[in-house]
């Protein structure tokens, strides 16, 4: 028997860690017809099944599992061996994969990207979005950026965008005219609110807060969306009220198409961070954002 090429078993593990075909193909830009063809061959030398595969899931058999847990370690070593070779540089190649929420996307990473690569130009940065918390690390991920609260105990945090940012509820003019104006939250049953559905399919509860008092409202009204832009786009038509970030508010507030409510119990929060797994050897794009990130904090 020939030994399995070094393509084939990176594939399999890459298909065993994001645990389905076409997410392991989206990570590594190719085809999931290529990975499950590299999979198959893979087998077929081995002479074993490596992988269970059903229309809705992708599963390691007790033999693909055993591989994969050598493998993924010996894989690890061959990519920190490669990366070494970056410390010869002036400046790290390569690619930089980071999973982030669409807020970070639209209004964070705009201001840093283009100085970092600028700093950088052998480097390319890979970014997905996705508002649900996700094991970066089993999606193919180098890192992540999320709120504390949604960051494993066991990942090191680096703050990144500001610090401090908040929740701002807000109306049309003509919809407060025709329906008044909400004095505190629990009068918001009465109201028709725009309400946002993570990718997860959860429907987000509003949360307010003043003085240690917490209130909490789940959200009913004419629409539900997960697209920023089409609740705000909505709220300036005069559909209802919507509750969000204030950075996607802004322009809205700033020319008057929206009014903010409620504005003593807007939820404050501390802003997010890069977080991504303690090891010992730290891809070297990484390793140059990470840095540049803590240049910027002084």
């Amino acid at each position: 028997m020939n030994d399995p090429e070094l393509s084939d078993l990176s594939a399999f593990v890459a298909v065993t860690q994001a645990r389905g075909f076409r997410t392991a193909a989206l990570v590594r830009g190719v085809s999931a017809s290529s990975l499950s063809e590299a999979v198959r061959r893979l087998e077929a030398q081995l002479g074993v099944r490596l992988l269970n595969r059903t229309t809705r899931s992708v599963t390691p058999t007790e033999a693909g599992q055993r591989l994969f847990e050598r493998l993924t370690p010996a894989f690890g070593e061959i990519a920190g061996a490669i990366d070494a070779v970056n410390g010869f540089r002036d400046s790290p190649t390569g690619t930089l994969r980071i999973n982030v929420p669409s807020i970070v996307a639209r209004e964070i990473l705009p201001t840093l990207l283009p100085e970092f690569l600028a700093l950088h130009p052998g480097i390319t940065i890979d970014v997905a979005t996705n508002d649900s918390f996700i094991d970066v690390l089993a999606a193919g991920f180098d890192a992540g950026i999320r709120y504390d609260e949604r960051i494993e105990r066991d990942m090191i945090a680096v703050p990144i965008g500001p610090r401090t940012q908040r929740f701002v509820a807000a109306a049309s003019p003509a919809y407060l005219a025709s329906s008044g104006v909400p004095r505190h939250p629990r009068e918001l049953v009465d109201h028709a609110c725009i309400g946002h559905r993570f990718d997860s399919g959860v429907l987000a509860v509003w949360e307010f807060t003043r003085k240690g008092e917490v209130v909490r409202i789940t959200p009913s009204g004419p629409l539900i969306a997960s697209v920023a832009d089409l609740q705000i786009g909505a709220a300036v038509a005069g559909l209802g009220i919507v509750n969000t970030f204030e950075e996607f508010l802004r322009p809205a507030l700033d020319n008057g198409s929206l009014v903010p409510i409620l504005a003593d119990w807007w939820q404050s929060f501390s802003g997010p961070f890069l977080y991504y797994p303690s090891r010992a050897h730290m891809p070297g794009p990484l390793r140059a954002f990470v840095d540049f990130l803590r240049a910027r904090q002084g």
